[in-house]
């Protein structure tokens, strides 16, 4: 090999060394070290390749870890929320019997409205015996019920009470009682529909308390009177009335007793009177009880009521009070009323005594008997006489009296107004002396109804 040739293949292999060739020369000459291991390449993309599936599988490990990790936890919460859930159901079941009590009521309600049916208003009128139902009764008499206001002065401001009348003829009588008016006082009435009436005293009677006043009115409605005496115990009745100033009340009950024999509380007078568990309050007083044809059996009145017992109410009856206000209507009073003219304290009952001693500063000598007079009327002719506020009564026509009924039953059973009445009479003193003596008086007339 000539010396070109080597040269050159020299150069050529110097230029193009083979892959398995290191040089040995000084690496100055080339440039930066070179080196490159047989096989490098396909070395490099499989340890890539295995380096990112060892990635993807690490990062599958901790995604599922974490994923373990979560669920774990939201296990753990559900489990402790679950257990705090328990453990108060159960205490408030054991607490629930002293809490409840406390609890409020859920608003949660549903509420339920609806109309009468529409044959509900022929159950108010009366059947074929002409019997109505509780509806029917105050519907029909309803209207013929009034309030009834006393004033002391003519321009009617001062109203000094109220109470219940029941209108009797259509042209305007109205029933109530003597107690609800005032002799001298101003009265207005006033119907269901709010009508309001002047309205003057026709006539009153004290003694039973029925008065009757009269209305110019027109369109009234009357009222049917019943019989009384047909009224049996346990028959359903109502009152109809204004208590309290409560106008067109109705109450309802049953008869009690019939054919009562009532004192009043205000005369001491008895009246045959109608008991009911009906109310009748105060301003009931001149009110009607109805039976269940609508028919007014009794004139109520409290004045003929104990007030210390409940459900005893009582009634006059119509057919007592019927002829009573015929004679007010005829007469404006009841002929035959007579007055003595006295004020006086029955000493029939205990109490009455022991008041009446106070009175006197002294106690009464044992066994005796007699009225205790009050005052006298300067009006009346027993005033002329011997008769003294202070003294007693004790004998009227021979006959002895230490009450109200006594006296009446002496005076009455013998004597009428005009006539000249016996009596004997007593004056007491301290330390038991009794000093007697003897009047005689005239009867007055009374046509005031105040006695």
């Amino acid at each position: 090999m000539d010396e070109n040739n080597l040269y050159n293949s020299k150069a050529d292999s110097e230029e193009n060394p083979p892959k398995n060739y290191i040089s040995n020369s000084n690496t100055e000459n080339f440039g930066s070290f070179y080196f490159e291991p047989t096989g490098f390449d396909s070395f490099d993309m499989a340890s890539a390749r295995a380096m990112k599936s060892a990635e993807k599988r690490s990062e599958k490990m901790l995604r599922k870890k974490h994923e373990r990790s979560i669920i774990i936890m939201l296990s753990l919460i559900f489990i402790c929320a679950l257990a705090l859930s328990v453990y108060g159901i159960v205490s408030d079941v054991k607490k629930g019997k002293s809490s409840v009590a406390g609890v409020p009521v859920s608003k949660n309600v549903v509420l339920y409205k609806n109309e009468k049916p529409e044959n509900s208003l022929k159950n108010i009128k009366a059947d074929e015996n002409g019997r109505y139902t509780t509806e029917g009764v105050a519907e029909a008499v309803r209207p013929s019920i009034v309030e009834i206001y006393t004033y002391s002065d003519s321009k009617r401001r001062d109203l000094m009470g109220t109470g219940s009348g029941v209108i009797i003829s259509d042209d305007g009588y109205i029933v109530t009682n003597a107690h609800v008016l005032q002799a001298d006082g101003f009265h207005s009435v006033s119907t269901t529909d709010d009508r309001i009436f002047e309205a003057e005293i026709v006539g009153r009677d004290s003694k039973t308390d029925i008065a009757v006043i009269k209305i110019d009115g027109s369109n009234l409605v009357p009222a049917v009177l019943g019989d009384s005496d047909e009224t049996v115990v346990g028959e359903q009745v109502m009152a109809i009335g204004n208590p309290a100033g409560l106008s067109s009340t109705v109450t309802d009950g049953i008869v009690s007793a019939v054919n009562r024999k009532i004192r009043s509380d205000s005369t001491g007078f008895e009246m045959d009177c109608i008991q009911t568990n009906a109310d009748i309050s105060p301003g009931n007083s001149g009110g009607a009880l109805v039976n269940m044809y609508g028919q007014v059996i009794g004139i109520t009145s409290s004045k003929y009521v104990n007030s210390s017992y409940e459900g005893l109410g009582f009634a006059i009856t119509i057919n007592e009070a019927l002829p009573i206000i015929e004679e007010l209507i005829d007469n404006g009073f009841m002929s035959g009323r007579f007055r003595i003219g006295i004020m006086m304290i029955d000493m029939s009952v205990s109490s009455n005594v022991y008041a009446v001693e106070e009175e006197l500063g002294f106690e009464i000598p044992d066994g005796f008997e007699g009225l205790y007079i009050t005052d006298i009327s300067e009006d009346c002719d027993i005033y002329n006489t011997d008769l003294k506020a202070g003294d007693f009564i004790v004998e009227i026509d021979g006959e002895k009296v230490s009450s109200y009924d006594e006296l009446y039953d002496a005076v009455s059973s013998k004597f009428k107004a005009g006539d000249k009445v016996p009596a004997k009479c007593a004056h007491l003193e301290k330390g038991g002396k009794i000093e007697y003596y003897d009047i005689e008086f005239e009867l007055m007339e009374d046509t005031s109804g105040d006695y």
